[in-house]
């Protein structure tokens, strides 16, 4: 499949590790903003390929995870009352709020109901109008287009049992707040390709000028990692901290005209919470007062939430990236995906869930490799068989050096459970660990036998 499978040649990344190896001198430290490439990180093992003096550390830039905890109460709150259908993308529905989750209120008896495009809502409120419609808006840049251009399609359509429950984040001020910590000790960030395909570049070079800090727009695919990790650490070799575009078969230096148009126009800037981080300055958007009458928050008028984070739960320092997740003494035991005390293990990007389904099982600190786990494993039918096959056809498959591409292709799906309702059957319990170990020892085997290592 061209623009995919171009972007895992073993060939070509074993000639990337070994650049990368060959230049570097020193220990560096480099930040992956999205949730989407930690993931491809951990799933493809590339951590573990780079020299020791090259760490990467996992960023805040899952949309679900950094969703406020009063925002997710006040979800479950207008969920809960009886005129209200409350559409949201799936992976939402687990998120633990102060005490339950979407599921449970729909279990409950409310009207909770999943969706895969905004306007699968506003379709919702058009059949339905005896009802409120409201939908859960949440996301960075990349989901925030449709958001506003669905609310400027309910004005224009004169829907007004339509509304949005907002909670929209931007990425540029929280690299700048991650900069200003006094704990911070990121040196180089791989920035969101998916969010400047849509922002463009513009807002980074006074960011990369400010804090001395490489900013390497990155794709998403182990060779567009790869890269973005080989241009970080050249530039922090040579003492350089300018922005560098390595996905641009995706991103235009000035971004999407009409989609940051569609933006400015229904949105207006905000200071937005991050959960487990805390309150940003002018890192969200909410709706612009002149589109207030669509404004979920408004026409609800949810106050009085009393919001209690589980006090065992380290998020925030894994969105930070203070704490891998295999550190949490909470994960693997008391947090696993069918009991998620956070955000960040429930997520289909969330850090936690990468190095649950890819790699460490164990509980706790220095939980159990999955490698090692697999090890005595035994096989488990013909799913473990498929994903062996499709590890080893990833990392040795044919070795075709990709024609030269320049052409703009579509982003990459980015927003939050773009995907189907999570199973509660489907997720690896005590029986699914040795499959998921198999999935990384097959991995890891079949890496491991490649020219790549």
């Amino acid at each position: 499949m061209k623009y995919i499978d171009e972007f895992q040649d073993p060939e070509l990344a074993r000639r990337l590790v070994e650049d990368i190896h060959a230049t570097v001198t020193r220990p560096w430290a480099l930040m992956e903003v999205c949730g989407g490439q930690t993931h491809s990180i951990i799933r493809h093992g590339i951590d573990q390929l780079l020299p020791g003096e090259v760490e990467l550390i996992h960023g805040p830039g899952c949309p679900v995870c950094v969703t406020p905890l009063e925002v997710i109460d006040k979800a479950l709150e207008i969920a809960s009352r009886p005129e209200v259908i409350f559409c949201s993308y799936g992976d939402m529905l687990r998120v633990p709020g102060s005490g339950r989750d979407l599921f449970q209120v729909r279990g409950e008896g409310g009207d909770v109901r999943v969706v895969y495009s905004p306007l699968d809502a506003l379709r919702l409120a058009q059949d339905n109008p005896g009802r409120e419609v409201v939908f859960f808006g949440i996301g960075f840049e990349t989901t925030a287009p449709p958001n506003a251009m669905t609310v400027h399609q309910a004005r224009k359509l004169g829907i007004r049992n339509f509304s949005m429950l907002v909670s929209h984040v931007r990425v540029p001020p929280a690299i700048e707040a991650i900069m200003r910590s006094e704990s911070c000790r990121v040196q180089g960030f791989l920035a969101a390709g998916h969010v400047c395909s849509v922002m463009g570049t513009g807002e980074y070079p006074a960011l990369a000028e400010r804090f001395g800090v490489p900013i390497v727009v990155t794709g998403f695919e182990p060779l567009d990692v790869l890269e973005g990790v080989r241009r970080a650490v050249r530039q922090l070799e040579r003492d350089e901290h300018t922005v560098d575009n390595a996905y641009a078969r995706v991103v235009p230096p000035e971004g999407n005209p009409a989609a940051k148009a569609m933006l400015a126009d229904i949105f207006e800037v905000t200071d937005r919470s991050w959960r487990g981080i805390g309150v940003i300055p002018g890192s969200g958007w909410r709706l612009a007062a002149r589109y207030r009458e669509f404004d979920a928050e408004h026409r609800f008028q949810v106050s009085g939430i009393d919001t209690r984070e589980p006090a065992e739960c380290r998020s925030g320092e894994v969105l930070q990236g203070l704490l891998k997740p295999h550190e949490c003494e909470a994960f693997g035991t008391v947090c696993t995906p069918r009991t998620p005390l956070g955000a960040t293990m429930v997520s289909s990007e969330g850090a936690c869930a990468a190095y649950y389904l890819y790699r460490r099982l164990g509980g706790g600190a220095g939980g159990t490799n999955a490698a090692s786990a697999g090890a005595n494993s035994p096989a488990s039918g013909p799913g473990s068989k498929r994903e062996r096959d499709s590890a080893h056809t990833a990392v040795s498959g044919p070795r075709r050096v990709p024609e030269p591409v320049s052409a703009p292709e579509s982003a990459p799906e980015s927003g939050p459970g773009q995907g189907a309702e999570p199973d509660p059957a489907a997720e690896p319990e005590h029986a699914e660990h040795a499959e998921a170990a198999e999935r990384a020892e097959s991995a890891s085997v079949s890496l491991e036998g490649s020219p790549v290592v």
